[in-house]
């Protein structure tokens, strides 16, 4: 698996083999197979400088951890009750 990073601050639509597609967020990151990156629309962006391809899902030092995994956060949503209150005999 290959790591791709957009490098710009617009989202991008990555066409890949197959008829798919992946979506990248700006200045995200997400993976790829290695043989997607041999693909027209894939070696494009890289010639434009739009994304940064990185090799075995490694992540670089310039990275900044701007991708899902390693960004040390996790992730909640919606509400978090701040009492319980326990249904039975009162």
């Amino acid at each position: 698996m290959k790591t791709i990073t957009n490098k710009t601050h617009k989202p991008l639509k990555v066409t890949l083999p197959g008829g798919k597609f992946l979506h990248l967020g700006p200045l995200k990151s997400g993976q790829i197979a290695d043989a997607a990156v041999e693909a027209s629309g894939v070696k494009r962006l890289i010639d434009a400088g739009e994304i940064e391809v990185l090799g075995d899902g490694a992540e670089s030092a310039g990275a900044g951890g701007r991708g899902r995994s390693g960004s040390g956060k996790a992730s909640s949503h919606g509400h978090t009750p701040k009492m319980v209150r326990s249904s039975g005999d009162r």
